[in-house]
């Protein structure tokens, strides 16, 4: 037997679930969607297409193309949103919700980020909204930056906390709320500090990178995100919120491809393609903090239990085998993409379905 100090050779886990992914549509989807589903069981699909997912009509249509993309055989399952307007309809997203289309709503403040032009431009407009999720249990999935010109990029996150986060909290002290890919040590105290309707995803390229990436030997346009990166002390408070066994905070990649040209562009778009390695650099980050025993927590149980989702009945393995992440990676016909990590070795690789242990079935929440 090894001794218990051993670095682990294999890493068996609870097949995980993404509760924050972008996965395009059109040619895009069709060349992305397999990454994700290869990974992960579930996934929280964003609904910032172009014209966005206002209804429940256009969320199941979305959801038939991506089960088309993927195939009969893939074991994936889209979990749908939808993208809150001032106008939004309450009675259009209670029948949403009540039908099993959407699961949850995101709010975008208006301009935050990629195609949020159509986005809530004040909160208060969607009070009837809020109180319908409320009452019937529904997720409000939160953008939490403002997008005031005023504002420094690096402020938006602790300023929206201030300004509207904490207002919204105290108003609908009942709705489950998530704030999205959270960027900062004030974004995981206030998550900390709420009540257990208050929780929060973290992307793999928040832990790994600082803002420090974007100009390393000139503008780094593959490590521009929305939110951006930020100082070294942010990243070290993620890094403790991510393996703390904390049931707020869970796995959400926010995986944002764009073809490389549009990145490396005079107006780059926003948003890091971390789909096709995500596992391996989680499992690195939480072996450098001495966690990989929390991972499957942080992974595959406290965003299922937050949902008031079953957890995954199967498990996936992980390796210790270098593996060299690519410079390019086939895109839609117009372009290749970029991938996180690129051009980067990781010392774990993702092997896919592992044998169920002996009497493993879908757990209950």
């Amino acid at each position: 037997m090894s001794p218990p100090d051993a670095p682990l050779d294999d890493l068996v886990l609870r097949t995980p679930d993404d509760w924050h992914v972008h996965l395009r549509d059109g040619a895009m989807l069709e060349a992305v969607a397999k990454h994700t589903a290869r990974q992960f069981r579930r996934a929280i699909v964003m609904p910032n297409l172009t014209p966005p997912i206002t209804t429940v009509e256009a969320a199941a249509a979305y959801r038939d193309r991506i089960l088309r993309a993927l195939g009969a055989d893939a074991r994936f399952e889209p979990l749908m949103t939808c993208y809150l307007t001032d106008d939004a309809s309450p009675e259009e997203i209670r029948r949403g919700f009540e039908s099993g289309v959407f699961t949850a709503c995101k709010l975008y403040p208006a301009h935050a980020t990629t195609n949020a032009d159509h986005g809530v431009t004040d909160v208060r407009k969607i009070r009837p909204v809020l109180e319908v999720m409320q009452r019937l249990g529904m997720p409000l999935l939160v953008h939490g930056e403002v997008t005031d010109p005023d504002v420094d990029v690096f402020d938006r996150e602790a300023v929206f906390i201030d300004t509207v986060f904490s207002n919204l909290i105290v108003d609908f002290p009942g709705l489950r709320t998530v704030f999205e890919h959270v960027t900062t040590r004030d974004a995981v105290a206030f998550v900390e500090a709420g009540g257990p309707n208050l929780a929060a995803t973290i992307t793999p390229h928040h832990l790994r990178i600082t803002r420090n990436a974007m100009f390393a030997g000139g503008f780094r346009p593959h490590a521009y995100c929305l939110p951006v990166a930020k100082r070294e002390r942010h990243r070290q408070a993620l890094r403790r919120a991510a393996t703390s066994g904390s049931p707020k905070f869970f796995l959400g990649t926010d995986s944002a491809p764009h073809e490389r040209t549009r990145k490396e562009s005079a107006c780059g778009c926003a948003g890091i393609f971390n789909a096709p390695h995500a596992l391996e650099s989680y499992a690195t980050t939480f072996e450098e903090e001495g966690a990989l025993d929390r991972l499957e927590g942080f992974a595959s149980e406290r965003g299922a239990r937050f949902y008031g989702k079953a957890l995954n009945a199967g498990r996936v393995r992980l390796k210790r085998s270098a593996v060299a992440v690519p410079q390019r990676l086939e895109g839609p016909s117009s372009g290749d993409l970029v991938p996180f990590h690129a051009g980067e070795t990781l010392p774990w690789s993702f092997c896919g379905a592992a044998p169920s242990l002996e009497g493993d079935q879908t757990s209950s929440v």
